[in-house]
């Protein structure tokens, strides 16, 4: 294999024209050598994956109580028990996978791409699927995707930091002498900082420097978020809580009651119906799948926090050319003597000709966006040049004359065609006008260039002898003046319904261009912004920090800026109290993007820099996609609101109903193998059901949630509580109503069960949405419906069929009983719901709207 790579390496010499491989040629050594890619960390094998589920408190509990079981003597509920907890290890391992999966499909939605030579046409692949021997192409900004021998190169700089520590750019040259010094070797993941250059591929993947380096980085886990830190931290703390409440519990049953195992018994229940371990799963189920979601709308999400901060935005700063507008220049007006039109409407004959003149100075095959435009507008209007124009001689565009001029000539002609455009400024001093006609001339030029309008200037003149020689420079031919053409980058069609909607939002969009200013200004009037108070980037070079902070909350246009005034306005931005998002493209862009509260980098024309250093990538260059986002963002916050308040809620007539008996000296009614079956509804609910609800009407028509709310405040453990309480009343009230009846005990046990899942499944509905019960019931979500009619199954089987009931200590109950308790706790989360519009304290507290 190394002699293969060798040869490889000598297929290709400095100095010579490279031969890439071919199509076919790259297929196989991709199957042979496999793709690109660096080691990662381990995955979590299944073994250990299970140790670490068994290291949870609830399921040290339960395991706790299946021992005692079989020490009492009843090895079949010990046995459905271990049964109930393979279940919940099942149903957790399936959550992780549905994790792991997202961020597996988001991690190949990130791969770096790279430009190499194949079947001697440079093509954009993903760099996993580069192999040895190809050739790959680096230009500045480039992250370079494999273990490299350079070939050519113009004043080639990488940063080799990562590898060597050194922040000083190193120079690699493809020149024959450095050749015994890996003076022209290039190593993988190292950055190119300028200049550009071609190389061919010589390691991949582990084989590459970076890759043995990788291989030391298998065991590194992921950190945490801070939204995930106060989750574990308070499952910690309730579950300490419910330790020591097992311990009381304890106690109070020995010195009342005594039998020891009993009392372990009575206290595990009532421990595991206090801890809220579904928590954690909540934030590792919704932040991956939130993030794999907004990856299909075309926002890829690099850092998980980034999405708990989307929901705080309060300005957005964005680029203008191919965020705000397409990126693609179209010709949108001709002017001629006073006679103006757009080339789509039906033109005169000296538009036209103005049309067929700008065409005849262009390129045959243009590269340049705007001869495109021109060459388009020309085909379509039927004046593009035919067959019959030979070019004879071309002037190009030079510093000392910003105009581009070409002679022609017909073959049915005497003399030659002279056709010119360029700058206006050039072009009027080519045609030497009056003063008068010249300021007439570049009047026309500067409104035109306030609607937003990039223009140039149309002249022809004629040379009547073809035979003679022609002048040295264009400024030899006598012009006359044709007209102008003013070309524009097309405003997104969707984009003013964006803006508008992020400022329903509360959110302020600035624009940040490098552009004119008359532009910028036409661009952002057109885009539903204020562009009349603009301001240009060498403005803010005079301004202290104090001034640039007071105006950067003023101004939303800024024009001709640069990467550091960029990096400056974010900087006040987020002084004067703001949440800033901001876009960019480029090498220079990455210290913005890194310095605002969320980055957001360009997808399809950014620079691999530029994507690292943003929290978000847009695949497809589109403001929209960051509004849309945002909307995105700001629901995923509101549905894991909704599964945290549900989880307190849900834990509130569970431990009131493991405490209940032992409080009135009654036999216990819920055991372990009942807080399973519960738990087995509660985590399908948080993970499917609320990360599957569709977002709040209002999701956009509210102001950005502050950043220095908590997520467990007062008014989410308020909320939680007050709904947790109206079920618990609900299953006190049935508890009461069978012992005041005398029903026998596997009767009540069944009846206050079937009371308290009932009361589970209305408490996912008050959660589910801010309004109404009827109106959330018609709010579509599956996973609802799925989960309810799962449930009440279920609940059916344990509690009205022999074998089942018998595992769980029930007996069936007459149906007009079973009705009472299916239909109270619905009837209390009903008349919370009615209570909490009508009282202000509960409706702050339980409102699943952001604050």
């Amino acid at each position: 294999m190394q002699q293969d790579r060798h040869q490889r390496r000598t297929r290709n010499t400095p100095g010579t024209p490279p031969v890439g491989l071919s199509g076919s040629e790259a297929a196989a050594l991709l199957r042979r050598d496999g793709p690109n890619v660096l080691p990662h960390a381990q995955r979590m094998r299944w073994l250990r994956a299970i140790a670490i589920m068994l290291l949870e408190p609830m399921l040290l509990m339960l395991l706790g109580a299946a021992v005692i079981y079989w020490l009492l003597g009843d090895p079949q509920e010990a046995a459905v028990l271990g049964a109930s907890i393979l279940l919940m290890i099942a149903l957790t391992a399936y959550q992780e996978f549905k994790s792991e999966h997202a961020l597996q499909a988001l991690r190949d939605l990130s791969s770096p791409r790279a430009r190499v030579l194949r079947d001697g046409v440079t093509r954009l692949v993903p760099a996993r699927e580069l192999v040895v021997g190809d050739v790959i192409l680096l230009a500045e900004g480039d992250r370079v995707p494999a273990d490299a021998q350079l070939l050519d190169d113009s004043n080639l700089q990488l940063d080799e930091s990562m590898l060597t520590g050194e922040s000083v750019p190193v120079r690699r040259s493809a020149a024959v002498g450095q050749r015994q010094d890996d003076g022209d070797r290039l190593h993988a993941s190292t950055l190119v900082v300028s200049g550009h250059g071609t190389a061919e591929v010589i390691a991949i993947g582990a084989d590459s420097e970076a890759g043995r380096i990788g291989v030391a980085l298998r065991t590194i886990r992921r950190e945490p978020t801070p939204m995930q830190r106060e989750m574990r931290w308070v499952v910690v703390v309730f579950a300490l809580i419910g330790l020591a409440s097992c311990v009381l519990v304890v106690v109070l049953y020995v010195s009342t009651r005594g039998g020891w195992l009993n009392a372990l018994l009575a206290g595990i229940t009532l421990a595991i119906s206090n801890i809220p371990e579904e928590l954690p799963v909540v934030m590792t189920v919704f932040l991956a799948l939130g993030a794999w979601r907004m990856a299909r709308h075309q926002a890829l999400v690099r850092r998980a926090p980034s999405i708990e901060a989307l929901g705080a935005v309060t300005v957005l700063c964005t680029d203008k050319t191919g965020t705000l507008t397409e990126n693609r220049m179209a010709v949108a007006e001709l002017a001629v003597a006073g006679e103006q039109a757009a080339p789509s409407a039906t033109l005169s004959p000296a538009l036209k000709a103005l049309l067929r003149c700008a065409d005849l100075a262009t390129e045959a095959q243009p590269s340049d966006p705007m001869e495109q435009a021109i060459c388009t507008a020309a085909e379509r209007a039927d004046a593009s040049r035919c067959d019959r124009w030979r070019l004879v001689h071309e002037y190009p565009l030079s510093d000392a004359l910003l105009a581009t001029t070409k002679v022609w000539q017909a073959s049915d002609a005497t003399s030659l065609e002279v056709a010119c455009k360029g700058a206006p400024e050039a072009v009027v001093e080519l045609c030497a006008l009056t003063a008068d006609d010249r300021a007439q001339r570049m009047a026309q030029v500067d409104a035109m260039a306030r609607r937003g309008l990039r223009v140039i200037a149309v002249a022809t003149a004629t040379w009547p002898d073809p035979a003679q020689a022609l002048p040295d420079t264009a400024r030899g031919f006598r012009f006359a003046w044709r007209g102008l053409i003013g070309l524009a980058d097309p405003l997104r069609e969707a984009v003013p319904a964006a803006i508008a909607e992020a400022h329903t939002a509360g959110i302020r969009v600035v624009m940040l261009t490098g552009d004119h200013l008359e532009t910028a200004r036409a661009v952002a009037s057109a885009a539903g912004l204020n562009g009349q108070a603009a301001m240009l980037g060498d403005q803010l070079d005079a301004m202290d920090d104090d001034t640039m902070t007071r105006r950067a909350a003023e101004i939303d246009v800024f024009a001709r800026v640069r990467p550091e005034h960029k990096l400056r306005l974010v900087h006040a931005l987020k002084q004067s109290g703001s949440v800033v998002a901001m876009t960019g493209d480029g090498v220079n862009d990455a210290p913005a993007l890194m310095a605002a509260h969320v980055g957001i980098a360009m997808g399809g024309r950014g620079t691999d820099v530029a994507r690292e250093a943003a929290s978000i990538v847009l695949l497809d260059d589109n403001f929209v996609t960051v509004v849309r986002a945002i909307r995105r963002g700001r629901t995923i916050h509101d549905n894991i609101l909704r599964a945290v308040r549900f989880i307190l809620a849900v834990h509130v007539p569970v431990t009131g109903l493991a405490l209940l008996p032992l409080l009135t000296g009654n036999p216990l009614v819920l055991l372990p193998l009942h807080v399973v079956f519960l738990e087995l509804i509660i985590d399908p609910a948080c993970s499917i059901v609320f990360e599957r609800e569709p977002p709040e009407p209002d999701v956009m028509r509210r102001p950005p949630r502050q950043p220095t709310r908590h997520l467990l405040d007062v008014a989410m453990l308020t909320g939680g509580l007050t709904e947790g309480l109206a079920v618990l009343a609900a299953v006190a009230g049935i508890y009461a109503f069978g012992r005041g009846i005398e029903l026998p005990q596997p009767q009540l046990a069944a009846l206050s069960f079937t009371t308290l899942v009932t009361g589970n499944l209305g408490l996912i509905l008050l959660n589910r949405s801010g309004a109404n019960a009827w109106q959330t019931l018609r709010r579509p979500n599956a996973s609802f419906w799925t989960v309810s009619v799962v449930a009440l199954g279920l609940l059916m089987a344990v509690t009205r069929m022999e074998v089942p009931a018998r595992w769980f200590g029930f007996a069936p109950i007459p149906f007009d009983l079973t009705a009472l308790g299916l239909l109270l706790p619905l009837a209390s989360v009903i008349a919370f719901d009615a209570l909490r519009r009508l009282s202000p304290l509960i409706r702050r507290g339980s409102s699943n709207t952001v604050d």
